[in-house]
């Protein structure tokens, strides 16, 4: 066998070897990435959940008759707008759509101030002081779901700016390793836990 044939086999080697270790590296590129898209969209479905839940415990607390008619009424209204504001899913076709987060963060935002404009030091105290469990129950399931809400809400703005991180590397941009999936979008709302439930 000639030097020549040595030569172009060693380079047809090394090229081999080279294609392959290239496709293994954009196939995991690529595959992290579905996994971090799949990683927002879990923690987008967490958020919705948490939201409703808040809602759910806000109006069964506004329908409970323990609180003045104006305040059961703002709390009321404010809640079945978050309960009738879903996130939105993508049509069964265009799975790489992704979730939005539908525009609800004005409705959100609004639940969360009026949560704690209504439920201060003074009628959370005369609330638990009546010693109604429903009350009692449905200002603990707000509490907790607020806070869980807060929770969910970083957890998915971190999975996004995770996500558009590694689509901001050159391998991904250059070999479209997204594909057609949208660029997921951070959530922002006040989410702050009424200081009367914090305690």
């Amino acid at each position: 066998m000639s030097s020549l044939n040595v030569d172009i086999l060693q380079v047809t080697t090394f090229v081999v070897i080279v294609l392959i270790a290239a496709a293994w590296y954009l196939s995991y590129a690529a595959a992290r990435l579905d996994r971090l898209h799949a990683k927002v969209e879990g923690a987008m479905s967490a958020l919705d959940a948490q939201l409703v839940r808040r809602a759910e415990a806000t109006l069964e607390l506004a329908n409970s008759g323990a609180l003045d008619p104006a305040t059961a009424l703002l709390l009321a209204d404010a809640a079945t707008e978050s309960v009738e504001r879903t996130t939105e899913h993508p049509l069964a076709e265009d799975l790489l759509d992704g979730q939005h987060f539908g525009g609800r963060e004005e409705v959100e935002a609004s639940l969360s101030e009026i949560l704690a404009v209504t439920l201060t030091d003074e009628v959370v105290a005369d609330l638990r002081s009546r010693g109604d469990e429903l009350v009692d129950d449905s200002l603990d399931r707000i509490a907790a779901s607020a806070l869980r809400v807060r929770m969910a809400r970083r957890f998915h703005n971190d999975a996004v700016r995770e996500v558009r991180r590694v689509r901001e590397k050159w391998v991904v941009r250059a070999f479209r390793l997204s594909g057609h999936a949208a660029l997921p979008e951070r959530v922002e709302f006040t989410d702050e836990l009424p200081a009367a439930l914090a305690r």
